[in-house]
């Protein structure tokens, strides 16, 4: 495993930019392609949107089960705050400093290096590799929905996704649905606003039907995963102080359970709405789920999660397992494909992803390569394939 083309790649990544909204991911996907292609790999690009393609690169037979990686190009804004040009990549005291440089041009840039090196051992054969980096995973997960939808001519025996993880292997995390809850009621003078129906009471007595759901899911917490939760991350509504607010939108976060889908929790939520009498009078309420990302669950004695544990602790990590807080393109390959899943990168999503001076150790980023390879040559085809 070469540092320096992995420090190299992850760069030239994070220069190409791929805000998400407000840019597309076409550059970086031109390089990811450029540099896949020139190492050797079989490439794909398959346009999902106007500008924003897909990537497949793989390298060894078709017809033979091997590991898929999944990681994204696009990177959350860069906002404000940094010390630095977000989109000029720099190595300070042993970190890459950029926008995506921990989530996750450094993880894609690591499974190349690891893709690379199973080849140039003359394992490509035996244990086929194929990175699949998508669009818009950061928004409304265009990029997954496309690749799970039509995978190509490829099988796959498991799938490690490589989100910063700071090197830990992820065994579940729960779904994420986003939730508009659009309150319609009817306008009039606050002088007499009984002659109205206001939008924003209505709305407030949705957000204590939420809370009062939230107390019940905490007390029916899932083994592994804990409870599933609501957070209501925006309310906006109303035009003027002396009138009574004929509209109000909330925005809601719903963290899934494997299993549960956003249209069961909408239709529940509905129900809970009606049952508190809050519609009528006046007052309509409209649900609508604008994104949807299913969560997943592997067996802690899985053999994609032991020996995933036991190549990073080869590699000089600790090789920990753990639940993750947030969601990824990994729920949908577990859950549309069936194909055993795990998240594993470099970098820490807590503490150095979306925020000002995103960054990535150098050295994770060679460790997350070496434990890619070794994942690769490790897993066994199952019999019968």
């Amino acid at each position: 495993v070469d540092e320096n083309e992995i420090v190299s790649l992850t760069a030239a990544l994070i220069e190409a930019g791929g805000e998400n909204p407000g840019d597309t991911e076409e550059k970086c996907a031109k390089i990811l392609a450029e540099r896949c292609r020139a190492l050797g790999f079989d490439v794909r690009t398959i346009e999902v949107a106007p500008g924003r393609p897909n990537v497949i690169a793989s390298i060894g037979p078709d017809d033979t089960p091997g590991v898929l990686f999944v990681g994204h190009s696009d990177v959350v804004p860069a906002g404000t705050g940094w010390t630095t040009d977000p989109f000029t990549a720099v190595v300070r005291e042993g970190r890459m400093v950029g926008r995506g440089a921990c989530d996750m041009k450094g993880g894609v840039a690591a499974v190349v290096a690891a893709m690379d090196a199973v080849n140039h051992a003359g394992l490509a054969d035996r244990f086929p590799m194929t990175l699949a980096c998508l669009v818009d995973e950061e928004d409304t997960g265009l990029g997954i929905r496309a690749f799970v939808a039509d995978p190509g001519p490829r099988r796959f025996q498991c799938c490690v996704v490589a989100e910063p993880t700071d090197l830990v292997t992820i065994v579940g995390c729960r779904g994420a649905a986003n939730i508009e809850i659009d309150v319609r009621g009817r306008s009039a003078h606050a002088g007499r606003p009984r002659n109205g129906a206001n939008a924003i009471s209505a709305a407030a007595r949705i957000v204590a039907v939420i809370e009062d759901w939230q107390i019940e899911l905490d007390e029916d917490p899932h083994a592994e995963l804990g409870p599933a939760t609501w957070n209501v991350g925006t309310v906006t509504g109303g035009t003027g102080t002396s009138m009574v607010a004929d509209r109000c939108v909330l925005t809601v976060d719903r963290r899934l359970l494997p299993g549960e889908s956003a249209a069961e929790v909408v239709d529940d939520l509905r129900s809970r709405i009606d049952a508190a009498g809050i519609t009528g009078s006046g007052i309509e309420v409209h649900l609508e789920v604008s994104m949807e990302m299913p969560g997943f669950l592997t067996a802690a004695d899985d053999g994609l999660v032991t020996t995933a544990m036991q190549s990073v602790r080869d590699i000089g990590s600790a090789g920990f397992t753990d639940i993750w807080t947030a969601s990824c393109d990994g729920g949908f390959v577990a859950q549309q494909m069936g194909i055993r899943t795990v998240v594993l990168g470099p970098g820490e999503i807590e503490n150095q992803a979306h925020r000002p001076d995103e960054s990535v150790a150098v050295q994770q980023l060679t460790d997350s390569a070496k434990a890619y390879a070794l994942i690769a040559t490790r897993i066994a085809a199952p019999p019968g394939l």
